[in-house]
């Protein structure tokens, strides 16, 4: 063993990794269950004897060096003449390709459309879009009434869901000592 000092358990996970799992660790000790797991992850994690790729859990060189054991060498693998060759011949051919498109004419882009707005009849959005298309428009209050929402809700969705992702176009207006009205202008 190297110079770092291992619990029973840190050992036998290390082990059972390298000697089932070329490495990889899935595989705990009967007595530890549940956030124990994650403090021997921790743990090991901590003085880096493990390593992540995001999803699972590797030991890592360290880790081969804690328990005594040689590290994996990475392989040498022998370049493919055949290989190669295809791929010079296919750049070789995205280059003609290239200057082909570029002596080719260039065509227009397409008008972008504008964004269209589809709600269901029996929502709170289609509601809220229906107070805020009446002449008199809506008041945060009149929309909180209605949907049940809190004000922040209600101020969230006219700014997020109904500007943002619907594109729609809302205007306010304020008369001295009234409340403040939200329309729907197109």
């Amino acid at each position: 063993m190297g110079n770092t000092q291992l619990t029973t358990t840190q050992t036998q996970v290390l082990q059972h990794a390298l000697d089932h799992n070329s490495g990889r660790i899935n595989w705990f000790p009967d007595s530890v269950k549940g956030g124990a797991k994650k403090k021997v992850l921790d743990g090991l994690f901590n003085r880096a004897l493990i390593t992540s790729n995001g999803a699972d859990w590797f030991v890592a060189a360290e880790g081969y060096d804690a328990l005594g054991c040689d590290r994996p060498v990475a392989r040498v693998i022998a370049p493919d003449r055949e290989l190669e060759a295809s791929v010079a011949q296919a750049e070789a051919t995205g280059t003609q390709d290239a200057v082909a498109k570029d002596s080719a004419p260039a065509q227009q882009p397409l008008p972008k459309l504008p964004k269209t707005v589809r709600t269901r009849v029996d929502t709170k959005q289609a509601m809220v879009i229906a107070m805020l298309t009446r002449s008199e428009g809506a008041t945060i209050k009149q929309i909180c009434e209605a949907t049940h929402w809190q004000s922040h809700t209600t101020r969230g969705t006219l700014s997020g869901n109904f500007k943002k992702k619907l594109g729609l176009t809302i205007t306010s207006t304020k008369d001295v000592g009234a409340e403040r009205i939200y329309r729907i202008t197109n």
